[in-house]
């Protein structure tokens, strides 16, 4: 029987397509994110900043205002910055002690952390994101700075002189129950694992993080952190010191004993944690610290610290690029809590999320204290509070090239908004 011409050309073309196939690179096989009930999926393991991209506005921020609303903590007030024309378009009284301007996990409100620090009057003001006027503030213990769980159940509000996370309904405020954290003085800044599973707070007066289980709702570890973290002689004396602090107030120094095996004596303090952000593949939490001039990082699944990268004085804030490629570190250019203006040499530092390493490093011009903010809606600009020196600055994400707005006393957490992004996990807007 003769075989048909056809039937010879499928064969062929066939054998070229399995041939085709056997030469062409294999595609790398991602594993999905199995997240906690409720939270969105992870869109792109290898990058969980895919959705926040530039250009990715949820359809929930449609026709919001574009403003920088910037909350100056002495001042008691907002401060209200139009970014095309860099003015100052409206300034409004809020609760005592302004510290954060954030997101809610809905993108529908801001919220105004006002603290009250050494009082009990705490508050949280909403700001309608459509207007850009504030509502009424609500009566709330101690909020230093407001979080979501990834889920959206939850508010929770850092009550940091409490030592208390707050969990709260996002639409009563309501308390619904809350997790002690005895071992973290100054709990305040955090970030979530990619799955939702856990998150890692700051304990700002402990030199510590601690890791949250927010699952089962209770503290999984203490770590205290250190720029001599291979030298476990010197982080297990830190920590020493810190459970012992109150009786070592005036003690700003301790002195390591020799130890040549692991390098010699070393004369450290401690540290001074601040702002927490999370790698693009969810595995390393960096964390800026404002005494040790740098960043700590810390693998998340483990919870050891794995590596230090040096910055600049005064570690401060940290937000990553809209391509998920490098992170911008505020160093808010001073060790001390409070200088006057004109003192402080701020700066920002560039890293490289792949390398960890520090790419560049913008001075700000003339002196000033670089604080906390947050990038652009289209990543062009980075929007930082001018803490110590009254103003805000617009710096250019690929010259460095600073503006400066003047604003109220004490700028303190400024939120960019609106942001790309599907949810907020809250500080100055921390979407995914």
């Amino acid at each position: 029987m003769k075989v048909r011409p056809v039937v010879l050309a499928s064969v062929a073309t066939l054998g070229l397509a399995v041939g085709w196939w056997a030469m062409a690179e294999p595609r790398p096989v991602v594993a999905t994110i199995s997240t906690v009930a409720g939270m969105p999926p992870v869109a792109d393991p290898t990058n969980l900043y895919s959705e926040t991209a530039a250009g990715k506005l949820s359809p929930a921020v449609e026709g919001a205002l574009q403003r920088v609303y910037v909350p100056n903590r002495r001042g008691n007030s907002v401060s209200v910055i139009d970014p095309e024309t860099l003015q100052v378009v409206d300034t409004f009284k809020v609760g005592r002690n302004p510290q954060h301007v954030v997101p809610s996990w809905d993108l529908k409100t801001l919220w105004v952390a006002n603290n009250a620090e050494g009082r009990t009057d705490g508050s949280l003001t909403p700001i309608d994101p459509w207007t850009g006027k504030p509502g009424a503030s609500i009566a709330v213990d101690d909020p230093y700075n407001v979080y979501s769980t990834p889920d959206g159940k939850y508010v929770i509000v850092v009550a940091e002189e409490l030592k208390r996370l707050d969990f709260r309904d996002p639409g009563t405020l309501k308390l619904e129950y809350s997790i002690a954290a005895p071992r973290c003085g100054g709990i305040n800044h955090a970030d979530f694992s990619i799955d939702g599973r856990y998150a890692l707070f700051t304990c700002e007066f402990d030199g510590a993080v601690t890791k949250i289980d927010l699952v089962n709702r209770q503290v999984i570890g203490t770590l205290t952190l250190s720029p001599y973290w291979q030298r476990p002689d010197v982080v297990a004396q830190l920590a020493a010191i810190e459970r012992k602090r109150s009786e070592l107030v005036s003690t700003k120094q301790v002195l390591v004993q020799e130890a040549p095996e692991l390098g010699g004596a070393i004369c450290t303090s401690r540290g001074m944690p601040q702002d927490v952000r999370i790698s693009p593949d969810g595995k390393i939490f960096f964390v800026a610290d404002m005494l040790t001039d740098g960043v700590h990082v810390v693998d998340g699944e483990s919870f050891k610290q794995i590596g230090f990268i040096p910055t600049g004085s005064g570690a401060h804030g940290l937000y990553p690029s809209r391509d998920g490629k490098k992170l911008y570190v505020a160093n808010r250019g001073t060790n001390k809590m409070m200088v006057r203006p004109g003192v402080a040499k701020g700066s920002v530092s560039v890293i490289d999320f792949a390398t960890r390493k520090v790419e560049q490093t913008w001075p700000i011009p003339g002196g000033g204290s670089p604080d906390m903010g947050n990038v652009s809606a289209d990543g062009k600009y980075l929007w930082l509070s001018g803490r110590f020196d009254d103003v805000v600055y617009r710096i250019d994400t690929g010259s460095g090239a600073v503006d400066k707005i003047k604003v109220g006393k004490e700028p303190h957490g400024l939120a960019v908004w609106p942001q790309p992004g599907r949810y907020s996990l809250g500080h100055t807007g921390n979407l995914r």
